[in-house]
Parts: structure tokens; C-alpha cells; sequence
């Protein structure tokens, strides 16, 4: 039996069940609850990860009944599953808690509905009235449910229950449009009941740079400006706007990635080391080394800041349009669909030690990965051909695909000569644990279950985010098509990145 052949997998699972409670999906008919939420939630039901009595209700302006709902989720389980299709059993069971209230999102009638649906499924189900209010719904629709869930009550606590509200990203536009919706949701809810998700956070390898980091002495000693020379972290993408064009004209790359998810990432790669595992102890640490990046003056923007936009080319055998090509992308576009940025933290950790960010669509492979570049050895004692002239020791933490660890180093080639070839040594959370690693959306809707706000950002982190881009982005938006950078589909991007680096660094080719 597999399980016998691998004794890292006996410890693999927490066993650990969260309190009743009831969630509510706003914009369940959308594609994020089809693709990610319900597909999350049926694969904790399969692993018994979700509590006796847990149901779901679906909010949405569409009319549709209870099984209607389930015959949508059941299609979207099947096709989105990480785990497989569900079997006819695990479904009937899974599909007993699912259920739909039809409304609009500021109409207090349909509010009034849903609160009086909420109370027949806690009496029936058991759920002891707690409640998580998902909102997987536009940004321009956060404020108005905020205030019909403070007007219908239901953003209140129940009595001897919780009450949670989820809210996916963006928050926000700019800083000055982050603050005004924070304080805005603040009217309605307390700072803990708020889970801002961004689902980077729980992917395995994110989750394992805090591990790696403070759970092995061999790496802190060496965590510094001292030993490294510089950190790259990358999203690379190769799909285009996939039929968002109206929503990523509004985006762009900075705003859906490197304001939230790589920030997120070099904050936890930055940070020092907490003084426990409670989540403010953590979301200090990472709040304090984000306010220590250096902010880029307007006028240096170009200097720190590369955006780039694709046009048509080939990816994966496939001839591809041009951004400006896409629908709902205004043909004369300054939309960026790739940037780059270089950052400078000033601590007495980082002085010195640029990180490299950078984000794009229609990039050559997929893949989002974390590398720190150690620093060369300070005296070369193997060069006796060019052959040995090794690379510097690289860690890698690769978040996707294939999430795992790469540690470059150098060895001798078997012989009597002495003669170096760099190699690596691997670790893959597929292969060495010998279980499903669990979807990052699994695992944050448990801990929200739970009450671990420990991967979601907390308020003081989406301001601070803002205040670094903003510069960036008020910029770019002043300069029209001037510092805007035109780069082929299937590419690695605008050649203008490559002026970010310095003394002799490079992009990674993934």
C-alpha cells in the first residue's frame, strides 16, 4: 500500500473540525463560485473537513430554486474538482446543504429573505447561527451589500454565534479608494470579523517559506544582505484576459497582482522572524517590513518601474491577438499587461539587497516562483577551466506548477580531475507527501470556519500596498503611451525590463 511506503504521509493531515456555521455566496452564479468556492468546499466534505450541519446559500439577482443550484454545482464540482467528480452518494450528501435565495444586491427585500432563509436552515440544520458572508461579486458591488447587511441586522453577531464577511480582491482602486472602502466596511463589520482573501497566501510553498524559514537553523543566519544578492518573485502567466477585457482595463498588472499577491510574497520572504504563530504576531511582522520598502518618487518612476503590453504572437503552438485586439479592450489601450518593478527595503536586514517583482500575461509558461540568489563565494578556489566557473548558490521556492523547493549547489564531477557542474537538489510537495495538496481556497474557507485571519491581509497591509503602487500607477497614467512597452505573445516580456537589472544580474528564465 502506498501509505506504507511513505512515512511523511501518516502526519499529513490535522484533524481538526470547525464550529457549524452557514455561508452565504454572493455572485454564486459567477465563475469564481463554479471554478473555486463550491469545488473547495464539496473537496473538504469529501476529506470530512466541514462540520455536521454545514450548508451554503447562494445570493445572486438571477431566479433560480434549490435545485437548480444543485445541478449547476454539481456541473461545476464535476468539471472543477481538484479531486475527481463526486460519486452519487458523496453528492446527495454534499448537495443536502445547498441552497439558494434570489435578490438584489441593495434590495433590502431580498435581504429581509435571506435572514428569514437563514434562520429556517439554522433550525433545521443546526448551524447555531454562525454565519460567513462571502462576497465573490465587483468591486463597485462591496459597498452596497455592506449596507444592506448592516441595515437587515444581518452583519450583526447572533446570539451565541459568530459572524464572519470574506471580501476578495481588489480592495480598492487606488490608496485613496482602499481607504475609503475599508472605513466603509469598518462602519459595518469589526476589523476581526473582516477576511481579506488572497488566495497566494495559501498555497503550500507561501504557506512553507515561514517553515523554511523558521523552522530550520540553517537558513536565518545566512537571510541577509550579507549572503544575498538580490530576490526575484514572479507570476508569469500565458493565458491573455480570457474574455475579461472590461474588467482588466480597469486592472492592469500591477493592481491584479503586484499591489496584492507579490508584495504579499516579498513581505513574508522580508519579514523578521515573528514572536509566535497568532495571526497579528505574523501580520506585524509583514505589515512592518512593507512599510520599510522605500517609496518610489514620481519622478524616478522609469528608473524602478517597467510596463509593457503585449500584441499578437504564438503561445503553445497557437497563434494569439494583441491585447489592444482582445474583446472589451479599447484599441488604443495603455493598459499594461506586464510590469516590473525593483524595490529596496531599508533595514538592517535588506540595505543593499534589491527584490525584483514582476508580473505578465501571455508569457512564455506558466509559472510563479520565489528566487533568492546567494551571493558568489568571496574567493574562487575551482577555475581551473571555464567549465568551473559555477553558478552562485539559488533557492527556489516554486508556488506553481509543481510547488516545491530547488537548492542550487556546486559538486565535484566524478574523477580524478576536480572539475564543478552546478546541481540541484529538489523537493515536490506532489511526490513527497503522497497526498493532495489541499487548493488554496480549501484551505482559507476552513481557517475563516476556524477564525484564523493568519492568511488573510489585514487593513494597515492593503493601505500600505497602495501607497507603493500609487506613485507607479498615477504615473504611468500621466504618460499616455510614452513609457509604455510593446512585448510579442509567448515572450518573456518587454526588452525595457532588463534596464531594472544591474551589476551584471538577469531575469530568470523559468
Amino acid at each position: 500500500m502506498a501509505n506504507d511506503l511513505n512515512p511523511l504521509r501518516e502526519e499529513a493531515r490535522v484533524e481538526r473540525t470547525p464550529d457549524p456555521c452557514i455561508i452565504v455566496i454572493f455572485g454564486a452564479s459567477g465563475d469564481l463560485a463554479k471554478r473555486k468556492l463550491v469545488p473547495a468546499l464539496f473537496n473538504l466534505a469529501r476529506e470530512r473537513r466541514l462540520p455536521g450541519g454545514f450548508s451554503m446559500v447562494g445570493y445572486a439577482r438571477s431566479p433560480m430554486s434549490d435545485e437548480a443550484l444543485r445541478a449547476l454545482m454539481r456541473d461545476a464540482v464535476a468539471q472543477f474538482s481538484s479531486s475527481g467528480p463526486p460519486t452519487e452518494a458523496e453528492w446527495e450528501s454534499f448537495a443536502a446543504g445547498l441552497f439558494y435565495c434570489q435578490g438584489g444586491y441593495d434590495d433590502l427585500a431580498g435581504y429581509e429573505r435571506l435572514k428569514a432563509r437563514l434562520a429556517a436552515i439554522d433550525a433545521e440544520r443546526g448551524a447555531g447561527g454562525n454565519r460567513i458572508f462571502y462576497l465573490s461579486t465587483p468591486p463597485s458591488l462591496i459597498g452596497p451589500i455592506m449596507d444592506a447587511l448592516g441595515a437587515s441586522g444581518l452583519a450583526r453577531r447572533t446570539p451565541g454565534g459568530w459572524t464572519r464577511v470574506i471580501i476578495e480582491k481588489p480592495i480598492g482602486y487606488d490608496l485613496q479608494t482602499a481607504r475609503a472602502l475599508n472605513a466603509h466596511v469598518g462602519r459595518i463589520f469589526d476589523e476581526e470579523q473582516i477576511y481579506r482573501i488572497d488566495h497566494y497566501r495559501a498555497k503550500e510553498t507561501v504557506q512553507n517559506i515561514v517553515v523554511m524559514r523558521f523552522a530550520n537553523g540553517i537558513f536565518e543566519p545566512v537571510w541577509n544582505r550579507r549572503y544575498i544578492d538580490h530576490v526575484q518573485i514572479t507570476a508569469a502567466e500565458v493565458v491573455g484576459v480570457e474574455g475579461r477585457g472590461g474588467y482588466y482595463e480597469e486592472a492592469g498588472a500591477v493592481r491584479d497582482m503586484l499591489q496584492n499577491h507579490l508584495l504579499q510574497l516579498l513581505a513574508l520572504v522580508g519579514m523578521e522572524p515573528p514572536t509566535s504563530l497568532d495571526a497579528d504576531a505574523i501580520r506585524d511582522e509583514a505589515v512592518k517590513v512593507a512599510k520599510a520598502i522605500r517609496p518610489i518618487p514620481p519622478d524616478a518612476v522609469d528608473a524602478y518601474a517597467v510596463r509593457g503590453q503585449y500584441t499578437a504572437g504564438w503561445v503553445g503552438g497557437k497563434a494569439v491577438p494583441g491585447y489592444r485586439e482582445e474583446e472589451g479592450v479599447n484599441p488604443k489601450s495603455t493598459t499594461e499587461t506586464y510590469a516590473a518593478v525593483k524595490l529596496e527595503i531599508d533595514n538592517w536586514r535588506w540595505a543593499g539587497v534589491p527584490f525584483y517583482l514582476r508580473s505578465g500575461k501571455r508569457l512564455t509558461k506558466r509559472a510563479a516562483e520565489i528566487a533568492v540568489q546567494f551571493r558568489q563565494v568571496p574567493m574562487r578556489l575551482f577555475t581551473t577551466t571555464e567549465a568551473d566557473l559555477h553558478e552562485p548558490n539559488l533557492l527556489v521556492m516554486k508556488i506553481q506548477p509543481d510547488e516545491g523547493l530547488t537548492l542550487r549547489l556546486a559538486a565535484k564531477l566524478p574523477g580524478h580531475a576536480i572539475h564543478l557542474r552546478s546541481v540541484n537538489m529538489e523537493f515536490r510537495y506532489g511526490t513527497s507527501f503522497g497526498v493532495r495538496s489541499s487548493e488554496a481556497y480549501e484551505r482559507l474557507l476552513l481557517d475563516c470556519m476556524f477564525g484564523d485571519a493568519t492568511l488573510f491581509t489585514r487593513r494597515d497591509m492593503v493601505e500600505t500596498g497602495w501607497a507603493l503602487m500609487t506613485p507607479i500607477l498615477e504615473h504611468w497614467a500621466a504618460s499616455g503611451e510614452r513609457n509604455l512597452h510593446f512585448y510579442e505573445a509567448g515572450t518573456w516580456g518587454p526588452e525595457a525590463a532588463n534596464q531594472l537589472m544591474e551589476e551584471g544580474r538577469t531575469w530568470r528564465r523559468l
